[in-house]
């Protein structure tokens, strides 16, 4: 006589969870005043170099501080256009229109100094 083999249980398949690193995400603030040529060329150039080396890594905010002067407080703004970078890491500013993508890329992390 054959023996019976064992009824297999039914169960539910579970969702397996991603090896993939979540990535980090760079919070980009960059503060303004107005439409100089000087803050223009600071947004066009934080652009540039982001979708460079961020691509889909990173959020811009711009702040003009001509119509909201307040939030120059918080993040202690002194000099403009000033970026400040509020993640993955510390909060660093760079000061200037971001025309130099090396001091930008210390700037963010990803290019030692020197």
């Amino acid at each position: 006589m054959a023996a019976a083999t064992p009824a297999r249980k039914k169960t539910k398949a579970r969702p397996r969870k991603s090896a993939a690193p979540k990535l980090e995400v760079f919070k980009l603030r960059l503060y303004v005043a107005g439409q100089t040529p000087k803050s223009i060329r600071a947004v066009n150039n934080l652009r540039v170099i982001c979708e460079e080396r961020l691509k889909g890594q990173y959020r811009i905010e711009v702040i003009d501080l001509l119509e909201i002067p307040h939030l120059a407080r918080g993040d202690q703004i002194v000099a403009i256009p000033t970026l400040v970078v509020q993640l993955p890491e510390l909060v660093r500013q760079v000061i200037g229109d971001l025309s130099s993508a090396d001091r930008v890329l210390v700037g963010l992390g990803l290019q030692p100094v020197g």
